[in-house]
């Protein structure tokens, strides 16, 4: 190949927007990383346009739609509708594994892929029940894979900048932290259907359904509006949760709660959703660093009481958190973007912020494959510390569907005062999925 053609197939590919392995600037085909995505429409599309500078060998969704879409995108790559075929077939030839599926299927496809010792990326919340968190972490330790769960936030510079500012002690101790977001955007607190329309052609409805009990189809549930159902997704909380309250858990080091109250309307009104809004308390013990910590979630248009945000209180529409010191507040946006913002303003007029001692990310997923290159390299949200954010996520529902406040046993993975019986603990699989 001369100059001319090789400047020709390497613009094509560029505007094409599709993989080209081998022929990738700046980078020996040796150095990248063979990926494999299960889940390529909505947030694997996104994930998808991430590693497309790597070489794509396997593309894998129910959806025969977006299947279609992610190979014209990623023309190399070979399609299947069932993750299990492509294990079985081109394992040999995949050093990494991408997940963007439902948060129900989460884990036994993350799970399958670590078994087989390849590294993974999986979205959050990392999975839909703690057990399986807890499973998904010992797995990526006992692998010594490379994790990354999508909280893109983390990798953020803001976010990295809330770290610094609340552990520099500029605005105190504290103990009492506030996070808020907009969802839901899909419908939840409302009835199961009954209708039950024919499956569309291109999807395997049986595949999708994957661990989750058996229902006919609807457009109710696929696509996107999964999220608001108890058996496929985690709701509002378990939607943006694993971003939002990122910033606290990281800063804080929160660890486990040891209570967990929530409130909403009746669970029992629509037993086969999220409530339409909600409000969650979580109490984390002191730890060798700092005093107990009080942290409340919002969502579904409420919001934290207006005279905390120093007469600038947040439309409904947002998403941010709040953390209240004994010296000041800071407010930061979803992820960490969007701020941080020191609270009350003119006390904080010309504080001097601290230096920036943190390491910074290359980006979420650069940070990924470049673990999956080199192991050793640590990535922000590997699994050790994606399971455990995820557990304090997943509390939240079990408080809600509880209707009571619960005492948390970490270490028993159990509500110690009073049984619960509850799928976000752990779960049953249909034959054929388990874990």
């Amino acid at each position: 190949m001369n100059r001319r053609q090789f400047s020709g197939r390497v613009a094509a590919g560029l505007a094409g927007g599709f993989a080209m392995p081998g022929i990738v600037l700046g980078r020996k085909p040796d150095d990248l990383v063979r990926i494999a995505l299960v889940g390529v429409g909505g947030r694997g599309a996104d994930n998808l346009g991430s590693v497309l500078n790597q070489e794509v060998v396997g593309l894998c969704d129910v959806d025969a739609t977006a299947l279609g879409a992610a190979s014209k995108r990623a023309s190399h790559a070979k399609a299947f509708r069932d993750y299990r075929r492509m294990f079985d077939e081109i394992h040999d030839g995949i050093d990494a594994v991408v997940v963007s599926t439902p948060d129900h299927t989460h884990a036994v496809i993350a799970n399958a892929a670590m078994d087989l010792g390849k590294h993974v990326y999986c979205e959050k919340p990392l999975t839909h029940s703690i057990h399986e968190a807890r499973v998904l972490a010992g797995s990526a330790a006992r692998k010594r894979v490379a994790t990354q769960m999508g909280n893109a936030g983390h990798s953020s510079e803001s976010t990295r900048r809330v770290v610094e500012i609340i552990r520099s002690g500029i605005i105190g101790p504290v103990r009492e932290v506030h996070a808020w977001s907009d969802r839901p955007i899909w419908p939840q607190g409302v009835d199961r259907p009954t209708d039950a329309p024919p499956v569309p052609g291109s999807l395997d409805w049986d595949a999708w359904l994957g661990p989750a009990p058996a229902r006919a189809y609807n457009p109710a549930y696929h696509p996107f509006k999964w999220r608001g159902w108890w058996d496929f997704g985690t709701g509002a909380l378990g939607d943006m949760g694993c971003h939002i309250i990122d910033a606290a858990f990281w800063a804080l080091d929160l660890g486990a709660p040891t209570s967990i109250e929530a409130e909403s309307p009746p669970i029992e009104d629509h037993p086969d959703t999220a409530p339409a809004w909600s409000i969650v308390r979580y109490r984390f013990p002191a730890n060798g660093g700092r005093e107990t910590v009080n942290l409340t979630w919002y969502d579904g248009g409420k919001l934290p009481p207006a005279e905390l945000f120093d007469g600038k209180p947040p439309g409904k529409g947002a998403n941010g958190s709040l953390f209240v010191g004994e010296k000041g507040r800071l407010l930061v946006g979803q992820g960490g973007r969007g701020g941080p913002r020191l609270l009350p303003e003119k006390q904080f007029a010309g504080a001097k912020l601290p230096g920036r001692d943190i390491p910074r990310s290359p980006g979420h997923h650069e940070e990924w494959l470049a673990a999956c290159r080199d192991p050793a390299r640590p990535t922000g949200t590997h699994f050790g510390y994606a399971g455990p954010l995820t557990e304090v996520v997943l509390l939240g529902n079990v408080a809600l569907r509880a209707g009571r406040k619960i005492e948390w046993d970490a270490a028993g993975m159990r509500v110690a005062n009073g049984p619960t019986d509850d799928i976000y603990i752990r779960r049953d699989y249909r034959p054929g999925w388990a874990l």
